[in-house]
C-alpha cells in the first residue's frame, strides 16, 4: 500500500468506531455482570476478528471486492433461503447456530449486496449516463435488492429490511435518479404503509405499532421493554447512576440489554454526557461516509460509500429512536457498541471499505 493512500484515508471514521467500540465494550461490561461476563469476552473476541477482516478489506482494492461481488451475493441469497429451515429463535429463522457462536447470513448480506448494486449501476451507467432512469433497468436494480428483502422480511426481520431499503436509496441518489422517480416512491411509500398495517403485517407486528403509539396500551406485556428504557434512561440524568449502579440495568429490567437496550444502559450509568456524545459521533461517522462517496474516485466507490453512510444512517436513527420512544421496536443493533458478532464484523467490514475508497480518492463525481 502507498503512502499517498495512508494519507489519503479518511481515518476519523475508523477512529469513531473504535471509540463507539470502547463505550460499548464498557456497557457491556456492566450489563454482563450476572451472568459471568461471558458476552463481554465474546465480544473481545468477535472485536479482534473484526479488526484482522477490516484490515483485509482495506489492502484489497475495492475494485476486485466489487468483482466478485456477484459471486458473494448468489452465495449469501442462498444461505438466506437455508436459514429459513433452521430452528426459530425469539420467533425469527434469522441465524445458524453454530456450536459456540451463532451466525447471521442477512448481516453480511448487507455489505455484499451493497458491493453487487455499485457493480450493477455502474455497469448500467458505463454504457450510457442516462440510462440509471430506464424504467427497464431501474427495474433490474429493485428486482437486485429486492430478493434479498423479501427473503430477510420472511424470517421475519424487518428492520434489517428496512435498512436494505435506506441503503439503495442512498445509492439510487447517487447515482443520479430523476426526481420524477422519488416522488412516485413518497406517493407509493405513504400509500403502502396503511394497507400493509391492515391487510400484511403479522399480529406481533402490529402489536409494536400500536405500543409504539401509546407504550401504557400493555405495561406488563409488549410496552414493558419501552416503560422501562424510558425509565433508565431519565436515571440517568446528566453524567448517569455510575458504571454497575445503574437501577434498570444492574435489578434486571432492561431486556435484552446487551443488543436493542444497550443504549438505554449506557443512558442510565453513563448519563446524557455520554450518550449526546454517541449521537454526536455517530453524525459525524455518517457526515464522513457521504464525504467520502462525494471525494471518491469513480461511480464504484461512491456507490459503496453512500450505501454504508445509509447503513450506519439507519442504524443510530432507528436503535436509538425505538429506545426512546420515539420509533416502533423493530430489533436493530446500534453498530459497534450492541452485543453481536455478525453485526460487528459486518461494521468493521464498512469501515475496511470506507478507508480502502478514501485511500484512492481523486475528484467528485457526484452526479448533478
Amino acid at each position: 500500500m502507498r503512502k499517498r493512500e495512508l494519507k489519503n484515508m479518511e481515518w476519523w471514521v475508523l477512529i469513531i468506531a473504535l471509540i463507539l467500540c470502547a463505550i460499548g465494550l464498557v456497557a457491556l461490561f456492566s450489563a454482563t455482570q450476572e451472568s459471568g461476563l461471558d458476552a463481554f469476552y465474546k465480544q473481545l473476541i468477535w472485536f479482534v476478528i473484526s479488526i484482522i477482516i477490516m484490515i483485509v478489506f482495506i489492502a484489497i482494492d475495492y475494485e476486485s471486492i466489487v468483482k466478485a461481488s456477484p459471486i458473494f451475493y448468489v452465495a449469501f441469497l442462498l444461505l438466506l433461503v437455508v436459514v429459513l429451515f433452521t430452528t426459530p429463535i425469539n420467533g425469527a429463522t434469522s441465524w445458524f447456530d453454530i456450536g459456540l457462536f451463532s451466525f447471521q447470513p442477512s448481516e453480511f448480506a448487507k455489505v455484499f449486496v451493497i458491493l453487487f448494486l455499485a457493480y450493477v449501476i455502474s455497469r448500467i451507467q458505463s454504457k450510457e449516463r442516462e440510462n440509471i432512469n430506464k424504467v427497464s433497468r431501474l427495474l433490474l436494480i429493485l428486482i437486485v435488492v429486492g430478493i434479498p428483502i423479501a427473503l430477510i422480511i420472511k424470517e421475519p426481520d424487518y428492520g434489517t429490511a428496512i435498512a436494505f431499503v435506506v441503503a439503495t436509496i442512498m445509492m439510487l441518489f447517487t447515482s443520479g435518479i430523476a426526481k420524477k422517480y422519488i416522488f412516485g416512491a413518497i406517493i407509493i411509500i405513504a400509500t403502502a404503509i396503511p394497507l400493509l398495517y391492515h391487510f400484511v403485517l403479522p399480529e406481533h407486528a402490529k402489536q409494536r405499532i400500536d405500543v409504539f403509539l401509546n407504550p401504557e396500551l400493555d405495561p406488563r406485556g409488549s410496552g414493558y421493554n419501552i416503560l422501562q428504557s424510558k425509565l433508565a434512561i431519565g436515571a440517568g440524568e446528566l453524567t448517569g447512576m455510575g458504571v454497575l449502579k445503574g437501577n434498570q440495568t444492574q435489578m434486571g429490567f432492561l431486556y435484552p440489554k446487551t443488543t436493542d437496550f444497550i443504549f438505554s444502559v449506557i443512558s442510565e450509568e453513563m448519563g446524557f454526557v455520554v450518550s449526546a456524545s454517541i449521537i454526536i459521533m455517530y453524525v459525524v461517522l455518517v457526515t464522513k461516509s457521504f464525504y467520502i462517496a462525494k471525494t471518491a474516485k469513480d461511480n464504484k466507490g461512491a456507490l459503496i460509500a453512500s450505501g454504508i453512510a445509509g447503513i450506519f444512517l439507519f442504524h443510530m436513527l432507528e436503535n436509538i429512536g425505538m429506545v426512546m420512544g420515539l420509533l416502533p421496536i423493530t430489533g436493530v443493533p446500534l453498530l459497534f457498541v450492541s452485543y453481536g458478532g455478525s453485526s460487528m464484523i459486518t461494521s468493521f467490514m464498512c469501515i475496511g471499505l470506507l478507508l480502502n475508497i478514501s485511500g484512492k480518492r481523486q475528484k467528485t463525481i457526484f452526479v448533478k
